[in-house]
């Protein structure tokens, strides 16, 4: 396993569409292990593989830091979603502080729908389902959207969204000169 580097905010690379993974083979299983590797590093609770630079349609997320006690290493749950599809969203929606990988130290409130289920392949490609409310609910969308090239932003208000996409491309434009 390996780290990779991180797409960030304003790479054209986020906006695409991801690929559907046709299957699930040994370059797919090193994938997901450099993204755990990249996730747990950053620290996030979900990613993905556009995210590394990779437009196929593989999320992974674990929440388990989110639950963890003070003083107690936290029990790792990685889950992996290959080709996850939403089949269902509740009419009920929740709000919940956002950020992402990409857009470092930006935190924006989104509602989005409370449940959802997803269809998706697991690691080994066996078809899967999950019913998912709450944090599980939110990531999962949050991530889906990833690989439709949508970001958490564009569920903000357009002015905000526009201020967030300047100030990350003057700073991508000051790296670019050696400036920060």
């Amino acid at each position: 396993m390996a780290l990779r580097p991180l797409v960030i905010l304003p790479d054209p690379l986020l906006r695409l569409k991801s690929e559907p993974v046709k299957a699930v083979d040994k370059a797919l299983e090193t994938l997901v292990g450099d993204m755990f590797e990249t996730m747990y590093d950053a620290p996030g609770i979900g990613l993905a593989a556009i995210q590394v630079g990779q437009p196929v349609r593989i999320v992974t997320i674990d929440l388990s830091k989110r639950t963890e006690k003070e003083g107690e290493e936290p029990k790792k749950n990685p889950l992996v979603f290959i080709n996850p599809e939403v089949i269902w969203t509740s009419e009920e929606e929740n709000a919940y502080e956002e950020g992402c990988l990409s857009i470092p130290e930006y935190y924006a409130e989104v509602t989005r729908p409370a449940s959802i289920k997803v269809k998706y392949r697991d690691i080994k490609g066996n078809e899967q389902e999950i019913a998912a409310d709450g944090l599980m609910a939110t990531c999962l969308q949050h991530e889906i959207d990833h690989l439709n090239g949508v970001l958490f932003i564009d569920h903000i208000s357009k002015l905000k969204r526009d201020r967030v996409i300047k100030k990350f491309t003057k700073e991508a434009k000051m790296r670019e000169r050696g400036e920060i």
